[in-house]
């Protein structure tokens, strides 16, 4: 089933973002994994969802993006799931995936672009919110 077809909760939307932000390079990094997981079940916006729809939620999200207007297709599926108070808090998840393994590459500042732009959040806005992932991120 496409993901057009499949009732996306507002946390089911921030998931796919982060998922969307992983697999932007063309490969999941083990440390974007990590990253995902523990945001699932560490932040309050999680609070009670049911962590079995994650596997689902990620073949769908990987397959969703195959279609030839996959990427577009999903980020709008994202915004209609979304409230506008979450717009800021999914591009914060998604600058946070795209930190956790240290390096920001074209294809994910790509999407971090579209994705600002889709939620309509702001340059400054957008700064603060990449220069905190890069802080939370910082190794010793």
């Amino acid at each position: 089933m496409p993901l057009s077809g499949y009732a996306m909760s507002a946390q089911d939307a921030l998931i796919a973002v982060m998922l969307v932000t992983s697999a932007a390079s063309g490969e999941m990094r083990e440390s974007e994994r990590r990253e995902i997981q523990s945001i699932v079940g560490l932040l309050p916006v999680f609070e009670g969802y049911d962590g079995g729809r994650l596997t689902a939620l990620t073949d769908l999200t990987l397959r969703h993006l195959q279609r030839e207007d996959g990427l577009d297709s999903l980020v709008g599926l994202v915004r209609k799931a979304l409230p506008p108070h979450l717009f800021e808090t999914a591009y914060a998840l998604a600058c946070d995936v795209a930190a956790a393994d240290q390096k920001v590459d074209a294809p994910e500042m790509r999407f971090l672009e579209m994705l600002r732009h889709e939620l309509g959040i702001d340059r400054l806005n957008a700064a603060a919110i990449e220069r905190g992932s890069r802080a939370r991120h910082t190794r010793a």
